[in-house]
């Protein structure tokens, strides 16, 4: 299995964040991934492979350019008003509001859903990276590898086409997949006939409402996720069961919404129906947007799964029997946060 790094993610390191109305050190941190680098090390994986950023062009295929331009210069503008860092938005133009402002307090509303994704001078350069890490792992797919890995960070699966939240900036899995996707209708032209070509797979504990958003319409990437029901977690507002695509991508789109402090076998059933829907789609690549926030005692979760289910998980993806892109998304009990990506990665090396 090849490892794709976002060596330049410690370029983001918000000193805090907003909670719940509290203001409390930042979860998302550069030790994940040194925590994450370590167990793979001293499991035997092979060392990564620093990947090459995204360029604008690459994030062009699902983000706007608004967007992009904002993630880019926004710090610099907020800095320049004699605001003090990071980026964090304090009003948002919901229905009825008129987006005709350009300061830089209006565009972090515009352009943030939350307070958990503020902005500072080195982000939009680590979630460039992350970005080209996911990107690095599809085109090992292409290049005929079964399975990759992308240490991605920041996350992306709550980044929309032109919306940050979550810790997220840059959406990987979407870019991985509409990368997978594309490379279908503009080669072979027995591929380019047929319309099921990707499929995501969504096990983050929080729903990845970015990723749905981006492919509702589409019927070329199908979008399944198990996560937290939102009627209690966040993001309370998408990711729920009847959500299931709209135009060219209804039935497209599968949300499996689950109970808080479900264990390992309620997951694993679940699982079960997601793999299935999966496989009646019959796409030709599956990209994983692999969060760890499902395991018992994550600060920021509510399951109760083991360490031992993510290698059950790994096992049960490769079961599809698909080229596989796992992309890092949550998890932030960082005492486990390492045997929890060895067991996935070993499940899915060794089934």
């Amino acid at each position: 299995m090849n490892i794709f790094l976002s060596a330049d993610h410690h370029h983001h390191n918000p000193p805090f964040e907003i909670l719940d109305g509290r203001v409390v050190p930042y979860a998302e941190t550069p030790q994940r991934v040194a925590i994450i680098l370590a167990a793979l090390a001293e499991a035997g994986f092979a060392p990564p492979i620093v990947a090459s950023p995204a360029t604008i062009a690459d994030l062009a295929a699902i983000h706007t350019a608004d967007y992009l331009e904002y993630l880019a210069n926004g710090s610099a503008r907020w800095q320049a008003a004699g605001l003090s860092a990071p980026v964090f938005p304090s009003a948002w133009p919901l229905p009825g509001l008129r987006l005709r402002s350009d300061c830089p307090q209006a565009a972090a509303g515009r352009y943030t859903f939350d307070l958990s994704a503020p902005i500072t001078a080195g982000t939009f350069t680590a979630a460039c990276s992350a970005a080209g890490a996911a990107l690095a792992g599809a085109a090992a797919l292409l290049a005929g590898n079964t399975s990759a890995y992308a240490l991605c960070r920041p996350p992306g699966h709550h980044a929309a086409a032109a919306m940050a939240g979550g810790y997220c900036y840059l959406n990987n899995a979407a870019l991985a997949a509409d990368y997978l996707a594309r490379s279908q209708t503009s080669g072979d032209a027995t591929w380019a006939l047929r319309s099921p070509t990707v499929a995501v797979l969504d096990i983050d504990y929080h729903h990845g409402n970015g990723t749905q958003s981006i492919f509702y319409e589409r019927n070329d990437v199908l979008t399944v996720s198990l996560h937290a029901d939102p009627a209690y977690e966040y993001p309370y507002y998408l990711g729920y069961a009847d959500e299931r695509g709209a135009g060219a991508g209804e039935g497209y789109n599968l949300n499996f919404p689950l109970p808080a402090g479900i264990d390992d076998a309620g997951y694993l059933k679940a699982l079960d129906q997601a793999l299935q829907a999966i496989a009646d789609y019959g796409p030709r690549y599956l990209v994983v947007s692999a969060g760890f926030d499902t395991f018992a005692g994550d600060p920021l979760g509510g399951f109760a799964l083991i360490t031992e289910a993510y290698r059950t998980i790994g096992r049960s993806i490769t079961q599809l029997g698909l080229p596989t892109l796992i992309v890092q998304e949550g998890g932030y009990a960082l005492e486990a946060l390492g045997a929890n990506v060895v067991a996935l990665l070993q499940g899915v090396s060794t089934a």
